[in-house]
């Protein structure tokens, strides 16, 4: 039998990038590719000769705009092969949640496979063979912007959840970041499906738009807090009801049952009164300004990291205007948002974590909330954004 990765086989590779990624893209050589003879390279565009590879496999971390259709990805194999079988799901805000609880429902309602996949979880190519031993099975993938780019295939069921300002370090315009998003459904046809939120602006596709109202009728019951959340769950019902036909009961369960991710509201523990909680993905404002509607009685908010010179007007109005709430910034991006806030008494500036940790255990009040939402990403002070969250819970601990 042939399979769609046989074009590979053979042939001469370049692994350019060797993170998560990167590894499994080995793996997946050094198991469907035996007569392929490969290399690694982590460095700059100048260190890679085109000339000497039949095709270089980018890790999505890595800028990157040429068209050469040599430059692949694991991202793109993978659709190539599975793209009928894959939910799609993309956005500025609530992908990894809405992924999560989108696994977690088809997984307890349908008779057969389901995996998780992506940016959330294990790399696409570590499930290439159970895919392929399982024709039933169904993928849930969660994309980013920069795995989105290039595609040149969509998943069969594409699901695009919001647009923010982000990522415009890389991306430079807001339209850019937008056009890099559209690649989940850029190559999608008439017999597809896409599920798109409201604050994503209109834009024509050739599948069948299913747009998601904010106005939900019948809220959910969630272990998680947040309405931003009865927004993905509705996308989550939507979806395993109408394209898998699920029991709408049987889903509703398995939301409710659903606990939430690591460093995404997460509760991270009590301490002398203070509820401390870990929402370090947020790297945009509207996250951090969901974060202090979401918590109860939050009290002191962290916020600041990387400035990747994306807009902050929507934090930067928020805080005046809720004196009752203390903001301590820290890091570039902090240093922007204590700026552009004109001295608001109730903003704070830090250099860093540790001290804005000390300072919140000194200013909020026993029985109040203390939530870590840095509206900025952590690159340049941390690995990762898991790095960060797991920081702010050693400091509040300590």
């Amino acid at each position: 039998m042939y399979h769609k990765h046989e074009y590979l086989n053979g042939k001469n590779i370049l692994i350019w990038g060797y993170g998560r990624e990167g590894k499994a893209t080995e793996r997946f050589i050094k198991k469907f590719c035996p007569d392929s003879k490969y290399e690694v390279f982590e460095g700059k565009r100048d260190g890679v000769n085109a000339d000497e590879y039949d095709y270089i496999f980018v890790s999505p971390g890595i800028p990157f705009d040429e068209a050469d259709p040599k430059f692949t990805s694991e991202t793109q194999v993978f659709l190539e092969a599975f793209r009928d079988r894959t939910i799609g799901i993309t956005g500025t805000k609530g992908k990894s949640t809405t992924s999560s609880l989108l696994y977690t429902a088809l997984k307890s309602c349908l008779g057969h496979p389901v995996c998780l996949v992506g940016n959330i979880s294990v790399p696409c190519l570590d499930y290439y063979e159970e895919m392929l031993e399982n024709p039933d099975e169904v993928a849930v993938f969660e994309l980013s912007c920069h795995q989105c780019d290039r595609l040149t295939v969509s998943p069969h069921i594409a699901v695009f959840l919001n647009l923010f300002e982000d990522h415009l370090d890389r991306y430079i315009t807001e339209e850019r970041y937008f056009e890099a998003k559209k690649g989940i459904t850029r190559n999608q046809n008439s017999d597809d499906v896409l599920y798109v939120g409201e604050e994503v602006p209109d834009y024509s596709v050739d599948s069948k738009k299913k747009v998601i109202s904010s106005e939900i009728s019948e809220h959910f019951e969630l272990a998680i807090p947040g309405e931003h959340n009865q927004y993905n769950a509705e996308f989550v019902k939507r979806i395993a009801c109408d394209e898998y036909g699920c029991d709408e009961e049987a889903v509703r369960r398995a939301i409710k049952a659903f606990s939430g991710l690591p460093h995404r509201l997460e509760f991270a523990g009590e301490y002398n009164g203070i509820r401390y909680y870990d929402d370090s993905i947020s790297t945009i404002p509207e996250a951090a300004v969901s974060a202090c509607e979401s918590i109860p009685d939050v009290k002191t908010v962290l916020l600041g990291g990387m400035d990747r010179h994306i807009d902050y007007n929507v934090l930067t109005r928020f805080i005046p205007k809720h004196p009752e709430i203390n903001f301590i910034c820290s890091y570039d991006a902090g240093r922007r948002i204590y700026d552009e806030t004109k001295m608001s008494p109730n903003l704070y500036y830090k250099p860093d974590l540790a001290e804005a940790v000390e300072l919140a255990k000194k200013i909020t009040p026993a029985g109040g909330a203390c939530v870590l939402s840095p509206a900025a990403a952590s690159y340049g002070y941390f690995k990762n954004f898991e790095e960060r969250g797991d920081v702010f819970k050693g400091l509040v601990a300590n």
